[in-house]
């Protein structure tokens, strides 16, 4: 007995990981131009009248593929790596949750309950998130970076490299501590924010697993606003220590950045995001749902 429910977990894991995935392609397709408009805002605030002035501007200069979808293969990356490990660690996270509190089985756990779970969870997916988004975010920057004019297409894995020859493997995780901070307190507010907007979507008596598309998607867009609202300023912080190439401590930039542009500099780009949130979320979490309901379904509970 104890060896067929040691297989359901481990085959309800996988399922989350490989739902996960999925959902961590689709936000990239539907999200990446407003993520390098949001980038772009909040690591050089002073180049941008505004979101349009920096879509227009980024459009001009490179294009779709070279401008708006610049570090499209490493926020693949980033998204499956952090929503597959996200996502698994989440039904893990939910089943100890449980545990704690003693609630019988996770469809049975509090908003609160899955909020914990979510917050737990993100401390596992920062690892596998740290490096690929600061390589994202460094591409995505590259022009304004090198503004000198020696714009030189870069490849990801040389990015990689480059920095792994530079800086070593820490070079690769600069901005862990930021992204864990980020993360954190961040996916407190998604799951409980998703789970929650199931819940009150939800008619009386129904499971919020059957309240159907439209209603996940817009629980999913509420997950993702509630989100970036939270984690914001932490987020325009860790960009900034991201595409830098100095060893910056996360609150001494924070200060720096109040100090010298103002605190609402800490929300700069929040306007693309959120636009961005709302259909990526929304496909993340229908992409997610679905796909974990067909897999159940297909390979047996």
């Amino acid at each position: 007995m104890a060896h067929s429910s040691e297989s359901k977990g481990f085959k309800s894991g996988a399922i989350d990981f490989v739902a996960g995935s999925l959902g961590g392609v689709a936000v990239v397709y539907v999200g990446q131009p407003l993520d390098t408009v949001k980038v772009k805002m909040q690591t050089f605030p002073h180049l941008y009248k505004g979101m349009y002035d920096c879509l227009k501007q980024t459009l001009k200069n490179d294009g779709i593929i070279r401008g708006l979808y610049a570090g499209t293969t490493p926020a693949i990356m980033a998204n499956v790596a952090e929503n597959s490990v996200l996502f698994a660690a989440y039904g893990y996270c939910q089943k100890f949750v449980c545990h704690v509190t003693g609630t019988e089985s996770t469809d049975q756990l509090s908003m609160v309950g899955n909020a914990t779970a979510g917050f737990l969870a993100a401390f596992f997916s920062s690892f596998t998130l740290c490096p690929t988004e600061l390589i994202k975010c460094q591409l995505q920057a590259m022009r304004e970076v090198n503004m000198q004019g020696s714009q030189t297409a870069i490849t990801p894995l040389q990015l990689s490299q480059q920095i792994f020859k530079q800086y070593g493997i820490q070079g690769l995780f600069r901005g862990l501590v930021p992204t864990i901070m980020r993360e954190m307190p961040g996916y407190f507010f998604f799951f409980g924010g998703y789970e929650g907007t199931r819940e009150l979507l939800a008619k009386p008596g129904q499971s919020k697993d059957d309240i159907g598309f439209v209603k996940t998607m817009i629980a999913g867009a509420v997950g993702g606003c509630v989100l970036w609202t939270v984690i914001f300023p932490s987020d325009v912080i860790k960009s900034r220590v991201q595409i830098s190439n100095k060893k910056l401590k996360f609150l001494t930039v924070g200060y720096e950045i109040v100090k010298k542009e103002g605190f609402l500099a800490l929300y700069n780009g929040l306007k693309p995001t959120l636009i961005r949130t709302v259909p990526a979320t929304a496909a993340l979490f229908v992409v997610y749902e679905y796909s974990k309901k067909f897999m159940h379904q297909s390979f047996g509970d």
